[in-house]
């Protein structure tokens, strides 16, 4: 792993690499497919607490990767919308939406600052933006902006994202050793994914940002939205003896006034 002040064409190398994970992502048991079509939820309980009813509303998922947070709350009565810049990603989430059933839902390729242009110009109830997203974006504020712009008039954006605090923490989850507050890219040439670490990717080049939590919270308000919650969470990637806890997930919800 290396960190530059700055990488070329990072969003093609990104999308060669998310387009090699899927069927990666689709084959192996991290994702689970076969047990999401037969009935397996990915959602969190505290996103489905505080995100509330969906039953009847329209919500859209930016950078929804295979579609299976989208429909889960397709699932649960949302008219949803899942945007991802992968066409490999997108393929396999429609191909889900007819297996299960999901009439109403619908996948867009394109990147999510072409959102707005995408999706010409239709706001929804919820944007949702799920985990392991931001980090893939270089301009926070100019997700915000596109983000807000896409929320409808007393609407909201609902955000669950990794905590930046648990990204300095060495492999053992307890050892700081990285720096909170730098904001370079950080340029990855590793083969394999999240999802399967041993997997052969030619595409091995990422490259993904740093956020912290008070970037991401000044970005949706200048954007216009209302903060109504962030709260932080320790349940995550580390397990820790009893004692020992740390934020590694927060989450937030911003209001657009009606």
């Amino acid at each position: 792993m290396t960190t530059t002040s700055g990488a070329a064409d990072w969003r093609a190398a990104n999308r060669a690499n998310w387009d090699e994970r899927v069927p990666i992502h689709v084959a192996g048991p991290f994702y689970d497919l076969p047990g999401f079509v037969a009935g397996k939820d990915t959602l969190r309980d505290f996103e489905l607490a505080e995100v509330g009813d969906v039953s009847g509303k329209t919500l859209l998922h930016l950078q929804c990767h295979i579609g299976l947070d989208t429909l889960s709350w397709a699932r649960r009565g949302a008219a949803v919308t899942g945007l991802d810049f992968s066409a490999p990603a997108v393929d396999v989430a429609s191909g889900l939406a007819a297996q299960i059933g999901a009439t109403t839902a619908r996948f867009v390729t394109a990147d999510v600052y072409d959102a707005v242009q995408a999706l010409d110009g239709q706001t929804f109830d919820i944007v949702y933006t799920g985990f392991g997203a931001l980090c893939w974006l270089p301009d926070i504020a100019r997700w915000a902006r596109t983000a807000a712009a896409l929320v409808a008039p007393g609407g909201f954006l609902y955000l669950a994202e990794f905590h930046p605090f648990a990204d300095v923490l060495a492999d053992d989850g307890r050892t700081v050793e990285g720096d909170y507050f730098q904001r370079d890219p950080i340029v990855v040439d590793a083969p394999g994914t999240y999802a399967d670490p041993d997997a052969l990717i030619t595409a091995t080049l990422t490259v993904e940002w740093p956020h912290g939590i008070g970037e991401v919270v000044s970005a949706l308000t200048g954007a216009g939205l209302r903060l109504e919650f962030l709260r932080e969470h320790n349940r995550g990637h580390f397990r820790f003896p009893a004692g020992q806890r740390v934020p590694q997930v927060y989450s937030l919800r911003a209001a657009k006034a009606g």
